[in-house]
């Protein structure tokens, strides 16, 4: 099976000039933990996650004003640019999925942007695969398929 069969073609992007307080909004309105950052052509320039997010707000520079200011007010005075991964892997629509999973797992990343010509057409996620999984595993039950994938 080919990325391109399970890549998501809906793609939730950010420019890098944005604010953070953006990057929560947009992934919070589409149930996204990842968010490729676009240049104005669309070609990928980093990802910022959730992750990338919850560390910014735990740093020490913010930490101190944690609970003093609120938080809409710290994440929107920095651009996404300031915290997102710009040594972004990536990989083709082509390549096959278990590339992409195994890339996934040594790399330590939870999504793959799907580039062609450098710019972003899809994502391809670890729910995504593991949605495959469950369902080709005839012997998973129902419940155990639901909360493995639930989280978008």
């Amino acid at each position: 099976m080919r990325v391109r069969d399970l890549m998501s073609r809906h793609i939730v992007t950010i420019a890098p000039s944005d604010s953070c307080l953006e990057a929560v909004a947009r992934m919070h309105q589409d149930r996204v933990r990842h968010l490729p950052v676009v240049n104005a052509d669309r070609t990928l320039v980093g990802v910022v996650t959730d992750r990338d997010l919850r560390h910014h707000l735990f740093s020490p520079e913010l930490f101190k004003d944690f609970g003093l200011v609120p938080v809409d007010v710290l994440l929107k005075g920095v651009p996404v640019a300031a915290i997102m991964s710009t040594d972004v892997i990536t990989i083709a629509q082509n390549d096959d999925m278990v590339d992409a999973a195994r890339r996934m797992r040594e790399e330590k990343v939870g999504s793959l942007p799907v580039v062609e010509g450098g710019r972003v057409v899809g994502i391809i996620t670890e729910t995504d695969l593991l949605r495959h999984i469950c369902r080709a595993d005839a012997a998973a039950s129902p419940a155990c398929a639901e909360i493995i994938v639930s989280y978008p």
